[in-house]
């Protein structure tokens, strides 16, 4: 044992070196303790409460399925022609509110600038002998999807919020315009019904302060439309149809930016 001897004025102490750590570790806690109170105090809570709204605003991708329409198979002298309807992707920019009735509990509305989408026919046309395939294009379209959900989140007070959400979308098409190239082969015009449907929803949003945050977000909306065309070969009387139902389904995929009120 290491003993050491202490003169302070007059009064003489005997210590040993282990005490000396033991009063030095003692402070340290303390000082830590300190310390790490200080930083709780400092650091603001990040937690979503009943009562908040949330704000987002970013970009979305809207990436309907493949096939989204078997068309019924056309028959024009000798030729055959079987076509299926694609739906390509579209981009704008989304809008959503969330409104937390409790501390996991959400009301959730997504609204966006109206998304463009390309739509082409995959044609194969025969005449018994020999089969040519291609891609033709079609129309473009243009929508709105306000989707109304439910969500649940499982960690509101953690920094990192994962929530899933089920509700219902409704989605409307305010313009469908065709080619010049199927005006011109006799499909003069086409339209598209509104639909409801069914929307799946997983995402969460990463705090970065007390009010700040990053939104990640993925959907599934079941969205089908009944399409109907007219046709006019400039001979015979113009002809209004139903062509069937195009699935359009897609997966929507946005990130956003958003703030806590």
């Amino acid at each position: 044992m290491i003993l050491l001897r202490v003169r302070v004025g007059r009064m003489t102490a005997v210590v040993t070196i282990e005490e000396i750590k033991e009063t030095i570790m003692k402070r340290s806690s303390l000082i830590w303790a300190g310390a790490l109170l200080g930083a709780s105090i400092a650091t603001p809570a990040v937690a979503h409460e009943a009562g908040d709204w949330i704000l987002r605003g970013g970009v979305g991708m809207v990436m309907p399925k493949n096939d989204n329409l078997v068309l019924p198979e056309i028959t024009i002298d000798t030729l055959t022609v079987n076509a299926v309807v694609q739906v390509d992707d579209g981009v704008s920019m989304t809008l959503t509110g969330t409104y937390m009735f409790t501390d996991n509990w959400a009301f959730d509305i997504l609204a966006a600038w109206p998304f463009k989408h390309d739509v082409d026919l995959d044609a194969t046309i025969s005449d018994g002998v020999t089969t040519e395939s291609g891609t033709l294009p079609f129309a473009e379209v243009e929508h709105l999807p306000p989707t109304f959900s439910v969500q649940y989140h499982f960690s509101p007070e953690a920094k990192f919020q994962p929530f899933v959400g089920l509700g219902v979308n409704y989605t409307t098409f305010l313009s469908e315009d065709l080619t010049q190239d199927i005006i011109d082969a006799g499909i003069v015009d086409f339209s598209l019904d509104d639909s409801f449907g069914v929307a799946a929803q997983i995402g969460a949003d990463w705090m970065l302060n007390d009010r700040a945050l990053i939104n990640f977000d993925v959907r599934w909306i079941n969205i089908e439309s009944d399409i109907t065309a007219t046709i006019d070969d400039g001979i015979n009387p113009a002809e209004t149809g139903e062509l069937g139902t195009i699935k359009i389904d897609p997966w929507v995929f946005a990130v956003n930016f958003g703030y806590k009120f």
